[in-house]
């Protein structure tokens, strides 16, 4: 069989077969979700395994034209496609180790046929073993927990993961940006720090807040105010154009990815998103949207969700944390007693009106979004799961873990 053939039918195949699928089955929209977030997982996990298989030996590719990085795009797709969003359209119900198992013999069938394009090594079965492992097993299981609704931050952290590395780190690879020295990279990667937490900071919240994720087919179940959506309307647009331009100060070629984000976020997604948004929460997304701009962060938050902030008025090592925040005239924050809540707290709590709560280091740093745009980075660093668990250990190790409280009343007053 020529080269070319086989490349035709590796990524045709698994094309024609996703299109009758949907032709056929008519997915609904978190189905489409998970066939998406699957198929963009096997993407990147087997751009990884593909990698290791070069310099390991375990299979190599004989092949001209587009190829990045030694592997031909094509056979890179119709694997993803035949691994994501086939199984994620065809059976979604069907027990994921039956699915992992079927599609893993069929590739164990089919890759010993792609020669002369892909050349199989002596221990070509592990490289088979790390595919399977790494991008099947969990494409599947992405696909599965979006379209049942469940796992809500396990989705939302691989759709962080997927846009980190097919929206960063290869396109860094493809273009060979990351060859600077490096002082050079350093220095970028601390500017990427800013953008990047505003984008993180925006996932969390549309998945705490929201009850949803940045796909549109898997979006929050409510109007998200809280969080970066306080300081800016469209908080992951503006961290990935702003990504994208400090990125073009390695290649040029960032300037154009820069231009597409910018593009789609205040064309195609500011147009469908503002339609839904609008026939989904009315008047109070019209009130937001004049409240918030779309693209130039305020410095003081505008419109979040009322919160109240219990900091212990008796303990010595508590009382000015909360004097500090009163003196900072925090937006629609009160900083409240600890003593007089009823629930009997043990650490400074951070309670919101939509539901969002946070106790100690991570209440601290919700409480910090409520001042301005400096310290509410400050707090969307703190607020990281690393981070967060972390500095609450070093807090609790420094004398300032839970407290038993008196019933006493005091009040916060700014001096």
């Amino acid at each position: 069989m020529s080269a070319a053939l086989i490349r035709a039918v590796a990524l045709m195949g698994p094309v024609l077969a996703v299109a009758a699928v949907v032709a056929v089955r008519r997915p609904e929209e978190p189905r489409i979700a998970g066939a998406l977030l699957a198929t963009g997982w096997n993407v990147l996990a087997l751009s990884g395994v593909n990698a290791l298989a070069l310099h390991l030996g375990w299979w190599s590719f004989h092949a001209e034209g587009a190829v990045a990085l030694g592997v031909p795009v094509d056979l890179l797709l119709g694997w993803a496609l035949l691994w994501g969003a086939a199984p994620a359209l065809a059976v979604p119900g069907a027990p994921v180790p039956l699915t992992a198992a079927v599609l893993a013999w069929l590739d164990l069938a089919l890759m010993p046929m792609a020669g002369p394009v892909l050349v199989l090594g002596p221990d070509w079965l592990l490289g088979e073993s790390a595919a399977v492992a790494c991008a099947l097993v969990p494409g599947l299981l992405v696909a599965r927990w979006t379209w049942t609704g469940r796992r809500l931050r396990a989705r939302a952290a691989a759709q962080v993961v997927l846009a980190g590395g097919l929206g960063v780190v290869l396109p860094l690879l493809v273009t060979g940006a990351w060859r600077q020295p490096a002082w050079a990279l350093g220095l970028l990667a601390q500017a990427m720090a800013v953008p990047g937490l505003l984008g993180l900071a925006a996932v969390r919240e549309f998945a705490v807040s929201g009850r949803g994720t940045p796909l549109p087919y898997d979006p929050p179940r409510r109007l998200v105010t809280g969080g970066p959506y306080a300081y800016v309307r469209n908080p992951m647009q503006t961290a990935m154009t702003g990504g994208y331009l400090l990125l073009a100060t390695l290649d040029v070629a960032f300037l154009g990815a820069a231009a597409i984000a910018f593009a789609y976020g205040a064309g195609l997604a500011a147009w469908h998103e503002g339609e839904q948004l609008d026939a989904r929460f009315g008047e109070e997304w019209r009130a937001y949207r004049r409240a918030v701009r779309p693209w130039l962060p305020r410095f003081r938050p505008a419109a979040p969700p009322a919160a109240v902030v219990h900091v212990a008025a008796t303990c010595g090592q508590c009382a000015p944390v909360g004097r500090w925040l009163a003196r900072r005239t925090p937006v629609a924050l009160a900083v409240a007693a600890a003593e007089d809540h009823p629930r009997g707290l043990r650490r400074i709590t951070y309670e919101r009106a939509d539901g969002v709560t946070a106790e100690g280091v991570r209440a601290l740093a919700s409480a910090l979004t409520h001042i301005h745009l400096g310290w509410a980075l400050a707090g969307w660093l703190l607020g990281l799961p690393g981070v967060a668990w972390f500095a609450q250990l070093c807090v609790d190790a420094l004398g300032g873990g839970p407290r038993t409280l008196t019933q006493e009343r005091r009040l916060y007053e700014p001096r």
